[in-house]
């Protein structure tokens, strides 16, 4: 771990694509964080608005206002309070699975978070992004508002940015 406590995950190339695993724990029970995956109120505390429909197929509706990215996708896997999978994608848009894995372990619960991107796109971007937001989930699951913490991100890019294969 690094001094400033952040601790970046990995990135690795695929044939296809290139894939982010990211871990956090939280202190917070399994249940507590599954909301905050699935729940729209909660969504919008720490991801962005919107709507999941918990069941294979499901619709996945997510508006990211401030950068205008929406996405509009189906739920690809689903195991109650353990696993989400949905693609990050929007109409056409290539698809970008990204899977919540959620495992309890002593005194709360870990994320595994699971993303992929084409090999034409910014890797980096994308996992920054995410550590900003499950950062912001953090803070969330302690009821506080937050916002974006571009901070964060900017260091996570940079972090990122050095590690993607080429």
């Amino acid at each position: 771990m690094e001094e400033d406590g952040f601790k970046p995950g990995r990135i690795q190339r695929l044939e296809d694509c290139f894939e982010g695993r990211l871990e956090h724990y939280y202190e917070h029970d399994q249940d507590a964080v599954w909301r905050m995956l699935t729940e729209p109120q909660s969504l919008a505390q720490w991801l962005a608005g919107g709507t999941i429909e918990l069941r294979i197929g499901g619709a996945v509706r997510i508006d990211f206002e401030d950068s205008g990215r929406k996405i509009d996708s189906t739920v690809l896997a689903l195991e109650p309070r353990r696993l989400l999978e949905y693609s990050w994608s929007n109409g056409d848009e290539p698809k970008r699975p990204m899977r919540w894995e959620l495992t309890p372990v002593k005194d709360g619960t870990r994320i595994t978070l699971t993303v992929s991107v084409p090999l034409d796109e910014d890797v980096a971007k994308a996992c920054a992004g995410f550590e900003g937001h499950l950062e912001m989930l953090a803070t969330a699951l302690e009821g506080v508002p937050v916002k974006f913490p571009l901070d964060l991100y900017l260091k996570a890019r940079s972090a990122y940015q050095a590690m993607v294969p080429k």
